[in-house]
């Protein structure tokens, strides 16, 4: 709940889902939505947050078109455009065609002929661009003060900051201008804004969104992000924003891990470091103590050294050059137009040259190997989102000092090619807002947004963790479709099988009019047995059949208890897909069934029978 004492009252956040079901429902349109919010911008006294938007008219216009779409298709328009109608706001580094380009230099400003991969994708997905937000120049910094365009203020309290780099979207989000947004995430530009306006930060495995149309800061670092008010909101972006990219050479078709659905084995930084701030540490202490609470959950305490000396790595090693290199003949030829702080920290870049660059490598390959000995045996990492949450006289007074501070606990995952999602935590003290994060592996992304719902919901936020696990990523890689029977069916017993191995449910149907269904004796939990007839005295039998990663296949067949085995089964529609099949000799003491014409009808059956 929302501390009475905060300093200034944040709008209550409409959510994609919330405005997807109003426009359902009939009690909202795209060109309502769009009216709301401008009008709301428009009351804010808030021009910082902001570097250009898209022409009133213009944006009253595009969601005039979507209006009458849906008076055409209704919703079924949301089958090829999930973000339909949701407002959506970029940070001012990544290209939209026909607007300027400005990193938060104006001397550098040029106007976009081609739309980032990623903006194309989510306005195919039906989304509605507001404008371009600020942002501390070229992405470098964590604070969200480094811009000639103004200082971005709290979303929550004006006089402390917003976060960095990507500072005017999350303020965007948080103030209820937009529903979601995208940031760029480096060093923690896409989760630390997050924790300090009390939103998600996504910030997904490195080459999951194209970077094509993204002005660098460490290029081969860098990541696209994404902020919205809860778990679901911003998987529900990432499944429009992410997909493989030829044309960025940094992009990966990567696979998903799977989840872990009965409980999680977290590790947590043995000390923690908070340079002071008694509130951070007591609202990180309160937030890990009701985590705690939550079934399931072990907590591992490692030490957190080789993860600090990664991420001092990043502006005290040779990474500091990337930045420069980002910055080509710009930095040389016109050095004054480059903000202070940023020139300061990009000139370091003269003290490093190859040799230095490969030194730094080797270095962190060996902390990369620490990382994995002590991770081995968790599910995720889970540590505080940042170390404090300083004003922003207290910034500009000590801007590299402070900065730096911030980092602390975000700068090593991209080092370390790690995927994170930085959620709300437990308020403080003091009425400001904290947050922690999940960290896992590259291709940790579903595991990390299931059980950061699972954490959400624990911290007080919305339930989402079943909606989220039942919601993977489009497969980029070889998969079989599976036919379930009996106890994988979804929220029976076992399905946790199917999703901890990432398979999606693709359809519920029936098989073909040739099996007989009975309930085995002696299985537990209790199991259905599937056989095929010779005769003419089948039935249809209802089914589900889910999508699963071959590389998964193995493992799954092999937990598979006799008389059980995996054939083919033959579908309604004269297809035919593998799925679960019962040996003979198991239904030979087995009860017949089939009348029932499936496993939940006969489970429900048996609870309605007098007891």
């Amino acid at each position: 709940m929302k501390p009475a004492h905060i300093p200034q009252q944040v709008a209550a956040p409409v959510t994609i889902a919330s405005t997807l079901a109003a426009y359902r429902n009939g009690s909202s349109t795209p060109g309502k939505t769009v009216a709301s919010l401008l009008a709301l911008i428009e009351q804010a006294d808030r021009e910082e947050v902001w570097i250009s938007r898209v022409p009133a008219k213009q944006l009253k216009q595009q969601a005039a078109a979507l209006d009458l779409m849906w008076q055409i298709k209704g919703e079924t328009v949301l089958e090829s455009m999930p973000l339909f109608g949701i407002p959506f706001a970029v940070k001012d580094n990544i290209d939209v065609a026909g607007m300027p380009t400005t990193a938060a230099c104006p001397e550098f400003s040029r106007v976009a002929e081609t739309s980032a991969t990623v903006v194309q994708r989510l306005q195919a997905a039906g989304a509605l661009l507001v404008g371009k937000t600020n942002l501390d120049q070229f992405a470098t910094g964590l604070v969200g003060v480094r811009s000639p365009y103004g200082a971005v203020r709290n979303a929550i309290a004006p006089d402390y900051v917003s976060g960095g780099s990507s500072s005017g979207s999350a303020v965007a989000v948080a103030l209820g201008q937009v529903m979601f947004a995208l940031g760029t995430d480096t060093a923690g530009s896409g989760r630390i804004p997050a924790a300090f306006n009390h939103l998600v930060g996504l910030k997904p495995s490195r080459g999951l969104i194209s970077a094509q149309g993204l002005v660098p800061a460490c290029r081969t670092l860098d990541c696209i992000s994404i902020f919205a008010h809860d778990v679901a909101d911003a998987w529900h972006v990432l499944h429009s924003a992410a997909g493989y990219d030829a044309a960025d050479a940094y992009a990966r078709k990567l696979p998903m891990l799977g989840l872990k659905r009965r409980g999680y084995r977290i590790a947590i930084p043995a000390a923690t470091e908070f340079y002071g701030d008694l509130a951070a540490q007591d609202a990180w202490d309160r937030t890990l103590a009701r985590i705690a609470e939550l079934p399931g959950v072990t907590l591992a305490r490692i030490p957190f050294a080789p993860f600090a000396d990664a991420a001092r790595l990043l502006y005290q090693g040779p990474w500091v050059a990337e930045r420069r290199a980002a910055l080509g003949d710009f930095f040389v030829k016109q050095p004054q137009a480059v903000h202070p702080v940023v020139r300061e920290i990009t000139a370091q870049a003269a003290d490093y040259d190859a040799v230095a660059a490969f030194q730094g490598q080797y270095r962190l390959a060996e902390l990369r190997r620490q990382a994995e000995q002590l991770l081995e045996g968790a599910d995720l990492m889970l540590v505080p989102t940042t170390t404090g949450m300083p004003t922003i006289a207290e910034v500009q007074a000590d801007p590299v000092r402070r900065n730096s501070q911030l980092g602390y606990y975000t700068n090593f995952v991209n080092l370390m090619d790690m995927s994170a999602l930085a959620i709300p935590g437990l308020w403080r003290n003091d009425g400001l807002p904290a947050g922690v994060t999940l960290i896992g592996p590259a291709g940790a992304d579903h595991l990390l947004a299931e059980a950061g719902a699972r954490l959400q919901h624990q911290l007080g936020g919305a339930a989402q963790a079943d909606a989220v696990a039942s919601a993977p990523l489009p497969f980029t890689e070889e998969t079989i479709r599976l036919c379930v029977v009996g106890a994988h069916l979804s929220g029976q017993p076992l399905n946790w099988q199917l999703l901890e191995a990432g398979a999606r449910r693709l359809a519920s149907t029936r098989t073909a009019p040739r099996y007989r269904l009975y309930a085995l004796a002696n299985s537990a939990p209790p199991k259905p047995g599937l056989a095929r007839t010779a005769g003419a005295d089948g039935a249809a039998i209802a089914v589900e059949v889910w999508e699963m990663p071959l590389r998964h296949v193995g493992a799954f067949v092999a937990a598979i208890p006799a008389p059980l085995g995996i054939g083919t089964v033959e579908l309604e529609d004269g297809s035919s897909v593998k799925g679960f099949i019962c040996e003979p000799a198991g239904i030979a003491d087995a009860t017949d069934i089939t009348h029932h014409g499936g496993w939940i009808n006969y489970l429900n059956a048996l609870n309605k029978a007098p007891q």
